[in-house]
């Protein structure tokens, strides 16, 4: 399987462009060079991420987008609503068999929807987007964390952050998925395991890209996860704590919320005479590597289908996203999108053109969040930086005015921003 075929109209920085043949360009340096191997067929990029290109652009021609940033208080009540959905439900299920048609489907439909929308409720915490304080997005994760019934969310965020920092750089961004998987699982069935099992595969990448100091955080989340399995099995039933253990394995499985996954990144229509490298001396639009979806299941999931909105502005709440793409209308238009989650699986699977190499990946740039102070310094010494969220050192993670392109020195504070 090749990754450079099919017909569409190449966009960069939601400008649209034909694209072009590119030019032969100088040999990178070694050490930023791509892999050679001729069973590579990633999108190799040595252009910056699109995002703080087009997030300065926004805030040149609607400044008063700043004023979207800032946590969004409706989001801690739905938190604590599907939360207890999840406790009624498991309480509901505590004498069935986990083999049972009502259990399973209750798994399915109910549980894997509601734990689904927890997931990306703590996406939205990560970016300190349900309370000013910091600690109090850090503790209100955990509980979110509860009905997913496996402690993550304290390492999530730093992951995820690295992610935004890091949009497709290897070795950093742990949302790429590495040669090997793509290389071994580059058939349909490879494809339908990788769906089946995403959520795994996403759960176990990180800890074999990088390692994370284990800090008091990671210690309370694990021990607070603990304690809550603990006491679902001593006061419902072990088949309880197997409903919501399911219900995070189906939620990252073959569910139709669970597209997202694939949709965020995943160039699903390769582009024409795509180069499989480009850099800034070429005169090929670099390949899009972020897509949205405006589609209904939006409502279940915190807005993460606009995944370019998103991605351009971090600190704008899932409630303001749609208000954000409708005042820059003009950037985000013709910027290619999914209609269908569904749809992006079947294609995902069926699709002998597309597979786990369809991702863009770069050599440079970027930073890790929230790992040693040593890395930190290292990496910062790189001078890289593409756009992102300033913390570490018990800082308030707020993301930066400057950051934001959002300016510096007398202008008044950006709502929501530390």
């Amino acid at each position: 399987m090749h990754s450079s075929t099919a017909t569409t109209t190449a966009l960069a920085n939601g400008v649209p462009a034909k694209l072009v043949t590119p030019k032969a360009s100088p040999q990178p340096a070694s050490k930023n060079e791509a892999p050679s191997s001729e069973h590579d067929h990633f999108f190799w990029s040595y252009t910056e991420e699109p995002h703080r290109t087009r997030r300065q652009a926004i805030i040149k021609a609607h400044p008063e987008v700043t004023k979207l940033c800032g946590p969004e208080p409706l989001t801690k009540y739905i938190v604590l609503a599907v939360i207890s959905i999840q406790f009624f439900t498991a309480y509901l299920l505590r004498g069935s068999s986990p083999l049972s048609w009502p259990f399973l489907l209750s798994a399915y439909v109910v549980g894997a929807t509601a734990n689904q929308n927890l997931f990306l409720s703590i996406h939205e915490i990560s970016h300190n987007l349900a309370f000013r304080s910091p600690i109090a997005n850090r503790v209100f994760a955990i509980i979110a964390n509860l009905p997913i019934a496996v402690p993550y969310s304290a390492a999530f965020r730093p992951y995820h952050l690295t992610h935004h920092k890091s949009l497709g750089v290897d070795g950093l961004d742990t949302d790429l998925p590495s040669a090997v998987e793509a290389l071994l699982l580059d058939s349909v069935l490879g494809k339908a395991f990788f769906c089946t099992f995403q959520i795994l595969f996403y759960a176990l990448r990180p800890m074999f890209t990088y390692n994370l100091p284990i800090t008091p955080l990671h210690l309370s989340n694990i021990l607070t996860q603990l304690l809550f399995d603990y006491l679902i099995i001593r006061y419902l039933s072990a088949s309880s704590l197997i409903y919501l253990i399911l219900s995070s394995f189906l939620a990252g499985s073959l569910h139709p919320c669970a597209g997202h996954f694939i949709a965020e990144h995943y160039v699903l229509h390769p582009l024409q005479n795509a180069p499989t490298t480009t850099s800034s001396s070429d005169s090929a639009t670099p390949v899009p590597e972020t897509f949205s979806y405006y589609g209904p299941l939006n409502l279940l999931t915190y807005n993460v289908g606009l995944h370019n909105e998103h991605h351009d502005f971090p600190a704008v709440p899932w409630t303001r996203l749609p208000t954000l793409h409708a005042m820059a209308n003009e950037f985000y238009k013709d910027l290619p999108q999914h209609r269908s989650w569904v749809g992006v699986m079947w294609q995902f699977v069926w699709d002998a053109e597309v597979g786990l190499w369809c991702r863009v990946k770069r050599t440079q740039g970027g930073r890790k969040v929230g790992t040693c102070a040593a890395d930190r310094a290292a990496i910062s010494a790189e001078g890289e930086r593409i756009g992102g969220e300033e913390i570490g050192g018990g800082g308030g993670g707020g993301w930066r005015q400057d950051e934001l392109g959002a300016g510096v020195g007398a202008e008044p504070a950006v709502p929501g921003l530390r």
